[in-house]
């Protein structure tokens, strides 16, 4: 019973797309306790060594992405992705430091989109999507008046 339970919560484990850590600004190596984990439904941050902290988005909740890489960062390949989120606790998401970041950029961009038309959302607005053989379709609301 108890390894049914296991295999159960582990299939709704996705394996992460991109896994990335903070990294120092000079030399571009990965000292710090900050990991960054994308799936095709969610971001995931883990930060912390004593006291440890995870905050995690889902990507349909991310509205906009923003690349900006100093010049330092570029001399050691690193940038920042900054993600727009319509998440309450986070309105802002930075993935600091990190390698591959234009890569991770792009693909946040792509995941988030798709996430949104997967689950028929508009920057987290439900849009009302016709679904045949939905009966309760907004368009028959409109038509009534």
């Amino acid at each position: 019973m108890a390894e049914e339970k296991n295999t159960e919560n582990m299939e709704l484990k996705e394996e992460p797309v991109y896994r990335e850590r903070k990294r120092l600004l000079f030399f571009g190596l990965p000292w710090t306790f900050t990991k960054y984990a994308l799936t095709d439904d969610m971001l995931t941050i883990q930060e912390g060594l004593l006291k440890t902290e995870e905050n995690d988005c889902y990507m349909y909740k991310i509205q906009d992405v923003k690349l900006v890489t100093t010049l330092i960062e570029r001399i050691f390949g690193l940038g920042t992705v900054i993600c727009y989120t319509g998440d309450v606790t986070n309105p802002e998401i930075h993935l600091e430091h990190i390698k591959h970041a234009k890569e991770i950029k792009n693909y946040i961009l792509k995941a988030s989109e798709a996430a949104r038309i997967k689950r028929r959302t508009l920057n987290t607005v439900d849009i009302g999507a016709i679904v045949e053989g939905d009966t309760d379709c907004i368009c028959d609301h409109i038509d009534a008046d």
